[in-house]
């Protein structure tokens, strides 16, 4: 049965990569005019949500939603998560309307036609200098200041699959101190199970996600940037930790 495993497996890799063209070919000239200007960013933030709609449904995910806290559509928001599939992306996208800016790494530039898109919209950093990560907060504040929101995987990249949640680093909690906006905990439950960065792995499948309540920053100052940090780690782990 395991030597089937493995020719599944394989296609179901290459199939992901055929859907995340598809619609970027498809939809090519909107999604040019989308990102020529920042303030037309909005624009770009709904054709994402197609294109990660297309990916999840062309892939067989069932996903669902459950949010504590309903989101402002007229406020910034800190959107933090645990990070274990490439799927991550695209569950964020259609659990979030509000229109929110990544945070990433720059690796991801090198995927084509992806990477070219990737890298007009997102806000790239090289977590080895620390001018790339000053950068990263400046860049930050003027997309807050035009109304976005920001998402960051607070977990620095994508922890080895025995581990259940990494520690968080403090910039995602920093910045939203600093810019006086709440943070958001959302916890992917079954991304690792059904796409994960191990290669031959994965199968169709339901994928949860579940909007926290949102954690204040109102009267928080930078020495309160651990406490936030744990206080969004904590409530995440809880839920992935009563799930097994």
């Amino acid at each position: 049965m395991a030597f089937f495993k493995y020719p599944f497996w394989l296609l179901y890799r290459i199939w992901f990569y055929i859907l995340v063209a598809i619609p970027i070919i498809v939809m090519f000239p909107l999604l040019i005019i989308s990102i020529s200007k920042e303030a037309w960013y909005p624009y770009f933030f709904k054709l994402a949500r197609i294109w990660s709609k297309f990916i999840l449904i062309g892939m067989g995910f069932a996903y669902k939603i459950t949010s504590e806290e309903k989101l402002d559509p007229n406020k910034s928001y800190m959107f933090v998560a645990n990070h274990t599939s490439m799927a991550d992306i695209m569950l964020m996208l259609v659990a979030v309307k509000n229109p929110f800016v990544f945070v990433g790494k720059q690796e991801l530039t090198k995927i084509p036609l992806f990477g070219f898109f990737y890298k007009r919209t997102c806000i790239l950093v090289d977590r080895s200098s620390a001018k790339s990560r000053q950068a990263v907060f400046l860049r930050a504040q003027r997309r807050i200041k035009q109304g976005s929101s920001i998402c960051i995987f607070p977990e620095g990249g994508v922890p080895e699959e025995h581990i259940v949640l990494d520690s968080f680093k403090d910039g995602a909690f920093r910045l939203a101190i600093n810019h006086n906006i709440p943070v958001v905990p959302i916890t992917f439950y079954d991304n690792k199970k059904r796409f994960s960065y191990t290669f031959f792995s994965g199968s169709p499948g339901k994928m949860r996600a579940k909007i926290h309540e949102f954690l204040p920053t109102e009267g928080l100052s930078i020495e309160d940037t651990k406490s936030l940090n744990e206080k969004a780690r904590s409530i995440i782990l809880k839920d992935l930790t009563d799930l097994k």
